[in-house]
């Protein structure tokens, strides 16, 4: 598995919150990097949402009217 490329930021941080991470030796590169994974994945995800809002809405007014194709086969809700 390839490593992407690393590279160097310049960051500013509160100096309590720095100087505590330091005392309890928190990596602040994989940190910082974690944080941004989760942050830019909650962005795609609502990105996503908002430029199929209309097909989802259109979807959901499908079965809404006509039911799921497989409402016939499920047993568990009879």
């Amino acid at each position: 598995m390839n490593t992407p490329a690393k590279k160097a930021a310049n960051l500013t941080v509160r100096a309590d919150l720095l100087e505590e991470a330091r005392a309890r030796k928190i990596n602040l590169s994989h940190t910082l990097e974690v944080a941004l994974t989760a942050e830019l994945k909650r962005q795609r995800e609502a990105e996503w949402l908002e430029q199929n809002k209309e097909a989802i809405e259109a979807y959901n007014r499908e079965i809404a009217e006509f039911g799921l194709f497989s409402d016939g086969f499920r047993q568990f809700c009879r």
